[in-house]
């Protein structure tokens, strides 16, 4: 093809001159001649690369398109920065033992039970408090609590103007101005009634753990802001209800542009069609407008060239509350690169070079360059030379909470599925080729499209390795098949940040896959009862995502059930499935599950066939048992009253398993 191109740019060329030439000088039939042969180059330019592709190519193919494959494969790992993966490979012939659990003890108390969407469901039934109030999204990150790393779900208490109950300029624009303060709890515990736990609630924010605490919860900057506000008027600002009454504010940020001239507030007034801006004697030389108060917005406006991740995630440090956005530079035009979709267009190169982090109570905005060999940023760097500052001057405060983007492990995840494979007759063939597996929620019959997983932030200790991190995780499956291949890591914390790791399992061993793990619980008759019963007694069963939790070199499976009341929104945490190899457990806590299965650290597994009985952690007394005891009894006469039989039926069953322990 690249000699054809060649003699066409030349004939093409040539044609021209001599047409123009002979334009100019009259002479009509050269001109003719000229056009001619312009169209004959164009004709053969595309049938002789089809000939020479069927006559020579195909017949070689291999042979032919060897040199070519070796472009591609080294061209798209590094264009998508998967020529840094490093691979490793694990046994999986180890067995998990009770010691083994107990050695990974950080990683079991961060397994992410809470899920984002009945999380959400249930913060917004418990905790907005207000119908003004929305949860929009769960952010996922970790904190350092009393010494030991905690995986928590985070989400900011937003302002929602359009569910005011008295709609009008005053109220949207001068009294309720933002939201405030956030609802925040660990990933992994529940309360008695199966509700979660929470670190940070209510209004005003009151904070469990001081690593938590907000000493300025105000939310200007969100992910739902799209309208102006004017702050330092006349009109008091709405902070928070408390009881019957209101808490009232005044902004004391820098955020948004004074309009201390009539000349400002006329010309913003046109900006923003609005005659009551001018006109109002609430607003005063000292009020500033505050507007483009939606993140994604307030960031494309300034960097338009950056292409944004879906997620920005909110985080406390030091008493405030920032928003962290991760923003790609990409081209089309890499040699030889494979093309993926993205944004509505097609991208071959990308790189996650900049990392925006917005103040939600003043908007002010940082760009901090996270990768100084991109050349596309060096570029954008130079023409703006005071926008873009090193990674080494963002506060430690914010570092110890970046996260690897999802979006760019997703894409490159896609993309390594393929071009894991470097030998170039193995590529020709796809002898090796991965999926992502695709797996329907609740392991019910798959429709013929069913969602690929998503990758998962998880806190555990990879294999090797001497201490548990925070990383972003997905597995692999071989093409057509169901077994686990193998699972790509990103690493996260400190100087590993950035780092991609891939665990191969060996060929020769089975290593149950997700689909297969869930098509195990299907048929489990105790699970399947039990799911019928509560279905039965009017309540909803949610069964959550299937968890993949490496323990050592082999991998344990989890996944949450949630129950919800037929004419309730609030979905509780019930159930826990453990699956390990062939066992599998439900129970009402991961530690009880993973004690049925893998016994506890002093005793054995009974051998298979026998139904394991969990040894009782030595913590449990008697007091503790009445309390359970107290609170399954006072759960069910709630459930009574409500209607709910079914959890009404649940708590029941509880409450005469505690009373057996006690005899």
């Amino acid at each position: 093809m690249v000699p054809i191109l060649r003699i066409s740019t030349f004939v093409y060329g040539a044609a021209a001159i001599l047409a123009l030439f002979y334009g100019i000088s009259g002479k009509i039939a050269p001109f003719f001649g000229a056009i001619f042969l312009t169209v004959m180059v164009g004709f053969a330019s595309s049938i002789i690369p089809m000939i020479f592709q069927k006559l020579v190519v195909a017949p070689n193919e291999l042979t032919k398109e060897t040199p070519f494959i070796k472009y591609n494969i080294e061209a798209t790992n590094k264009a998508y920065g998967l020529d840094r993966v490093e691979e490793r490979e694990i046994a999986a012939d180890k067995p998990i033992t009770a010691p083994d659990i107990a050695a990974n003890n950080l990683t079991i108390k961060n397994v992410r039970l809470w899920d984002r969407a009945p999380l959400l469901s249930t913060f917004s039934q418990i905790q907005e408090i207000r119908t003004y109030y929305e949860f929009t999204s769960i952010d996922n990150d970790r904190y350092t609590i009393d010494g030991e790393v905690r995986q928590i779900m985070l989400s900011p208490r937003e302002l929602a103007s359009d569910s005011l109950p008295n709609k009008n300029w005053i109220n949207e624009r001068l009294t309720f101005t933002h939201g405030y303060g956030v609802a925040a709890g660990p990933v992994n515990q529940v309360t008695p009634e199966g509700l979660p736990v929470l670190f940070v609630k209510d209004l005003p924010p009151r904070s469990e753990v001081k690593e938590l605490e907000i000493s300025r919860p105000e939310v200007y900057y969100g992910e739902i802001p799209n309208d102006y506000v004017i702050v330092k008027t006349k009109s008091k600002e709405f902070d928070y209800p408390k009881g019957d009454e209101n808490v009232y504010t005044t902004y004391a940020g820098g955020g948004g542009v004074e309009i201390n001239s009539p000349l400002r507030r006329f010309l913003y007034a046109l900006r923003f069609g609005s005659l009551k801006l001018f006109l109002s004697s609430d607003v005063t030389e000292e009020s500033r407008i505050l507007y483009y108060r939606n993140i994604k917005m307030r960031v494309s406006k300034i960097a338009p060239f950056l292409a944004l991740d879906r997620d920005p995630y909110l985080v406390i440090a030091e008493g405030k509350m920032y928003w962290i956005l991760d923003a790609y530079t990409s081209s089309d035009r890499y040699p030889y690169s494979q093309p993926l979709p993205l944004d509505g267009g097609n991208v071959n190169y990308i790189r996650n070079s900049v990392k925006a982090v917005v103040d939600a109570y003043n908007g002010t905005i940082k760009f901090y360059q996270t990768d100084p060999d991109d050349p596309i940023i060096k570029t954008y760097a130079k023409i703006f030379p005071k926008t873009f500052l090193p990674l080494s001057e963002l506060p430690k405060s914010l570092t110890a909470h970046l996260r690897y983007p999802q979006d760019l492990f997703t894409l490159q995840t896609a993309i390594y599925t393929t071009y894991h494979m470097d030998d170039p007759q193995i590529f020709y063939n796809k002898e090796d080729q991965w999926e992502i597996p695709a797996i329907a929620q609740g392991g019910e019959a798959q429709p013929a499209k069913v969602p690929v997983m998503d990758p998962r932030h998880m806190i555990m200790k990879l294999p090797g390795e001497k201490a548990e991190e925070y990383i972003l995780m997905l597995p692999f499956t071989p093409r057509a098949k169901d077994n686990l291949s193998a699972w790509m890591v990103a690493r996260n914390d400190g100087e590993q940040y950035g780092k991609l790791v891939v665990y191969r399992f060996p060929k020769d061993k089975l290593v149950f896959g997700p689909k297969q793990v869930i098509g195990r619980i299907s048929q489990d008759a105790q699970i399947s009862q039990q799911i019928s019963l509560w279905d039965q007694g009017g309540s909803q069963v949610i069964q959550g995502p299937l968890l993949v939790i490496p323990i050592e070199e082999s991998l344990v499976y989890v996944r949450p059930l949630y129950l919800k009341a037929a004419t309730g929104k609030i979905p509780e945490l019930k159930r826990v499935i453990v699956a390990y190899e062939n066992k599998i457990a439900m129970e009402e806590t991961l530690e009880a599950g993973l004690a049925k299965i893998f016994g506890t650290a002093e005793g054995k597994v009974k051998p298979s066939g026998e139904t394991p009985t969990p040894s009782a952690p030595a913590d449990i007394t008697k007091e503790s048992l009445l309390q359970q005891a107290t609170a399954a009894y006072q759960s069910a006469i709630n459930a009574q009253r409500e209607g709910d039989w079914g959890r009404y039926g649940e708590e029941i069953k509880k409450l005469g398993e505690i009373l057996s322990k006690l005899r």
